[in-house]
């Protein structure tokens, strides 16, 4: 059986706004059903351990999908979501693949996150897929290429766009934008159509544009896994 290891954010405030923030559901439930389903084995984690912040607009009736409803009925996924490892108790090595569901928390906690950026660098020493959808490409900027170099430089990447951020009235709110910082890091930057399904894979790494592109990024992750 294979083992993919999930990390979410542990952020939950949208910068001084007094809203809160966290990840988005679509990108985590339409990942880890297509993966579960598939006989895949997905262990979650997050900087804090236990219960991640959930963005609680994306419990809002506009973005309900079929992976949104099964997850609001799925108990047991709940309670496994309430109990999260931290990510220093993770290891690489005990895993096949990470995937890195989005919303706009991983902007201010997965960035930099130290224990973040060493499992990174350790999937890609290992040769092991990584994946990451809309704003979770950001936990790649600091990781580093065994020579030294940024993870991204070089290699075909997609995540939230700057229209898109615009559109959600967030532009001067979070820590910065994530399409300008891929491709300052040296990220071969790409994007589809606002709010389509857009993906980019360069060799293990998987990048997702968006909410609508999560269960796109699970697939290919899955050929991966089955190559």
């Amino acid at each position: 059986m294979k083992r993919v290891l999930f990390v979410l954010t542990s952020h939950d405030k949208l910068g001084d706004t007094g809203h809160r923030t966290g990840f988005w559901i679509e990108e985590f439930a339409a990942p880890y059903y297509l993966l579960h389903d598939a006989g895949v084995e997905v262990t979650l984690a997050s900087p804090l351990g236990l219960q991640p912040p959930i963005d609680p607009k994306s419990a809002l009736p506009e973005f309900q999908t079929p992976a949104t409803v099964r997850f609001n009925a799925d108990t047991v996924l709940q309670d496994k979501l309430a109990h999260t490892l931290t990510l220093k108790e993770i290891e690489a090595a005990d895993f096949d693949a990470v995937l890195y569901p989005g919303g706009h928390g991983p902007l201010w906690d997965l960035t930099n996150n130290e224990a973040s950026i060493l499992l990174l660098q350790s999937f890609d020493r290992q040769g092991k897929p990584i994946a990451a959808v809309c704003h979770a490409p950001a936990v790649l900027l600091h990781a580093k290429k065994s020579d030294g170099t940024p993870l991204v430089a070089g290699r075909h990447v997609t995540g939230f766009t700057n229209g898109e951020e615009a559109a959600v009235g967030l532009t001067h709110i979070v820590p910065f934008l994530l399409e300008d910082a891929l491709i300052d890091a040296g990220g071969l930057y790409a994007k589809g159509a606002d709010w389509g399904v857009f993906t980019q894979e360069d060799g293990l790494l998987i990048t997702g544009q968006n909410p609508a592109s999560s269960e796109a990024v699970a697939m290919k992750l899955l050929g991966l896994l089955n190559a």
